[in-house]
């Protein structure tokens, strides 16, 4: 049932017929969040128990493209870059734009104060990385890009846990948790076959079960239809801490913030070979000193990974492309809000349409089809070459119907009419073949920031304002209304967030947290806006 060397306790009338494991911390999710927690607790000495619902660790942090935004690294000072959390701090509510006044200050402070440790610490545990990159409105670069690929990040720290002495168990999902006296003291989980497994722990519980993105009802809930009926990138963020909680009084902060639907290109349905390169450190000081030396050879490799999540950029549109939906018609128009309208068409697919013309003009810098975060950009060739389940061509627009499985006589006609209009609009006509179709392209919910009220020790807090003794959350689900936009910060914010709940949930004792359950929650005074 679980893989780490764990141990089972005898079984225990207070959780009825269940067999029990125990443990001084239980984190539950194998993702960023729930490794950092798990280590840091073990770091402590105490002993852990990390469940993970999937068949291997990883979560949403193994399908990212892998960056960490962090200030005062060494990869910084390499390049000669001065920078401090201040500047951060200001940076951060530049990204965040028109909702900037919905941020959780103090959670924000958290972040970029705990940026320059966090990182120092994933490069103890054996992480590679190349960076930083430059990332506007970031007055300074400070995204760098974990090496060879995300799955490093579940490979190294899930070793690395395990030489602490965590017990790992895999294909658990965490159904309620369990109270002594108000108290969180344990996780009921269940195996896929229905078996169900206690795990008590005498100090605290870490949710770090990632976002609700995947989770229809609560998308409806706190955001939309529209995102309701989008699926999510993961599958498998199904917002189980987020109900853990709430079932106890919980609130979540922000939960309407949905960073979706966006138009993605389908993943790939088999792994690529990029995919499958092993994530192991000298994969990834070779991966390193090829960005140093030879980025242009290394250019190839990152791009066969990074295309795998990538949508298209506007100015594609902008020169001519149109997007047509499965019956070959047009459905919106593309400079617009064609993601509103997407998930309501025939099997909310789309293709993007181009011709030769285009299809050259996209070939070179400044005009890319997609932005690679903090790598490079994508390219014509590079969808041609990499992503060929994606990529059609065809000598006539019938043709090309035929190759994407949409009526080749309306896809004509559709194009006609486009070009009738173009010339009115400022846009080239789809005349020069080959014509191409990039897609299916479909709507998915990217992720989303609906996070539990947490304090800065990462409590989680009731519908009293007080912290529930022995609960604690971190990453996705512990993100209390701090708002994460732009590349490398929710990745930065797992990471830091589980350090701090592990730390504070090992610290916890029995009858020592008498403070948390007389003093209402009040986020610290001490915010430098």
């Amino acid at each position: 049932m679980g893989n780490g060397g764990s141990r089972r306790a005898p079984r225990s009338p207070r959780h009825g017929d269940l067999p029990c494991v125990d443990a001084d911390v239980v984190a539950v999710g194998g993702g960023g969040a729930g490794l950092a927690a798990a280590s840091s607790a073990a770091a402590l000495g105490r002993r852990v128990v990390l469940i993970e619902k999937a068949g291997r660790l990883g979560g949403t942090t193994a399908w990212s493209v892998g960056s960490v935004t962090a200030i005062n690294t060494p990869h910084q000072r390499r390049a000669g870059i001065a920078d401090s959390a201040d500047e951060h701090f200001e940076d951060l509510g530049l990204l965040a734009g028109g909702n900037a006044k919905r941020d959780n200050l103090a959670l924000r402070r958290l972040l970029v104060e705990n940026t320059t440790q966090m990182f120092d610490w994933l490069l103890s545990v054996g992480l590679v990385f190349a960076g930083p990159s430059p990332e506007p409105p970031h007055r300074r670069p400070r995204m760098h890009n974990v090496l060879p690929n995300s799955r490093a990040f579940p490979a190294v720290l899930g070793r690395h846990c395990r030489r602490r002495g965590v017990d790992i168990y895999t294909g658990l999902r965490a159904r309620r948790l369990l109270l002594d006296g108000g108290r969180v003291c344990g996780v009921v989980a269940e195996a896929g076959d229905g078996a169900g497994l206690a795990f008590v722990a005498s100090s605290g519980v870490v949710l770090a079960t990632g976002d609700f993105s995947a989770e229809p009802e609560m998308k409806a809930n706190f955001a939309s239809p529209a995102a309701a009926k989008t699926p999510a990138v993961n599958g498998g963020s199904t917002g189980d801490g987020h109900k853990l909680a709430m079932a106890l009084g919980a609130q979540i902060v922000n939960g309407d913030i949905v960073h979706g639907p966006r138009l993605r290109f389908v993943p790939p349905a088999r792994t690529s070979l990029v995919r499958r390169v092993p994530p192991w450190r000298i994969v990834g000081w070779v991966a390193r000193m090829a960005a140093e030396t030879l980025p242009d050879a290394l250019r190839p490799v990152l791009m066969g990974f990074v295309t795998t999540a990538l949508g298209v950029e506007a100015n594609l549109y902008r020169q001519g492309a149109i997007l047509v939906n499965a019956l070959g018609r047009r459905f919106a128009d593309e400079l617009a809000a064609p993601k509103d309208h997407l998930p309501h068409e025939p099997r909310a697919t789309a293709y993007a349409i181009l011709d030769g013309a285009i299809a050259e003009t996209f070939s070179r810098w400044p005009n890319f089809v997609s932005t690679a975060p903090g790598i490079a950009y994508a390219y014509i060739a590079d969808y041609r070459y990499n992503r060929r389940d994606i990529f059609h061509e065809a000598p006539s627009l019938e043709k090309l119907g035929s190759l994407i499985g949409v009526p080749g006589d309306a896809l004509a006609e559709t194009v006609a009419a486009s070009n009738t209009a173009a010339s009115a609009c400022g846009r080239s006509p789809l005349t020069r073949p080959p014509f191409i179709a990039l897609g299916p392209i479909k709507p998915y919910v990217v992720f989303t920031d609906g996070g539990l009220r947490v304090t800065e020790r990462l409590e989680v807090v009731g519908g009293d304002g007080r912290p529930i003794p022995g609960l604690y959350a971190a990453g996705s689900v512990g993100q209390g209304g701090l708002l994460l936009y732009g590349h490398g910060h929710h990745l930065a914010w797992a990471f830091i967030s589980g350090r701090i709940a592990g730390r504070h949930a090992a610290l916890a004792e029995r009858g020592h947290d008498r403070r948390a359950r007389e003093a209402t929650y009040v986020p610290s005074k001490h915010v430098q806006a």
